[in-house]
């Protein structure tokens, strides 16, 4: 049992992450080993995200004066939250690691200011991290100058071979 001042500071605590993170994905982790949930708890570590195991009645006390106060309903049974500011990669760990391992399932989220289902959190574990985003945006913008370039360079090789041809006859 929890004395009534570490559920205040749990309480406190909670609303500040809520309110900080980015993103909030609530999951099931109920038939998870021990060994595989700190296996998640460390990939999620590697990312900056915190995957903590929550207390459902004083979390939801927690979640009434914030803006995921709608994922309320979500919190039944045992419960696991990612708090991240990267929505994209800790949708995309948990995703992955709930192919690979069937007790954990994600319930649903936030992402910003948007409520997410199931479908929802699926659908933005397959956009691209920001880092894959920018490579993809520099990969655009580095083939056209590629392109112009060898089209610049082509007539000239080609008038040279064609001089060398001429010169030797």
């Amino acid at each position: 049992m929890m004395s009534k001042e570490k559920k205040k500071l749990y309480i406190n605590e909670m609303k500040t992450q809520f309110d900080k993170s980015e993103a909030v994905i609530v999951a099931h982790y109920q038939g998870l080993t021990v060994s595989q949930l700190d296996e998640l708890r460390s990939k999620m570590r590697e990312h900056g995200i915190q995957f903590k195991i929550t207390k459902n009645r004083i979390t939801k006390l927690a979640l009434e004066n914030t803006r995921c106060k709608e994922l309320s309903d979500l919190f039944k049974g045992p419960t696991a939250v990612a708090l991240s500011q990267d929505a994209i990669t800790s949708a995309k760990i948990l995703t992955n690691f709930s192919k690979d391992h069937d007790n954990l399932k994600i319930l649903g989220g936030i992402m910003g200011n948007d409520v997410l289902d199931v479908a929802g959190v699926q659908n933005v574990a397959t956009l691209p991290t920001l880092d894959e985003a920018r490579a993809k945006i520099i990969g655009i913008l580095r083939s056209p100058a590629q392109k112009i370039a060898s089209i610049l360079l082509a007539p000239a090789s080609k008038i040279a071979i064609l001089a060398l041809e001429k010169s030797k006859k």
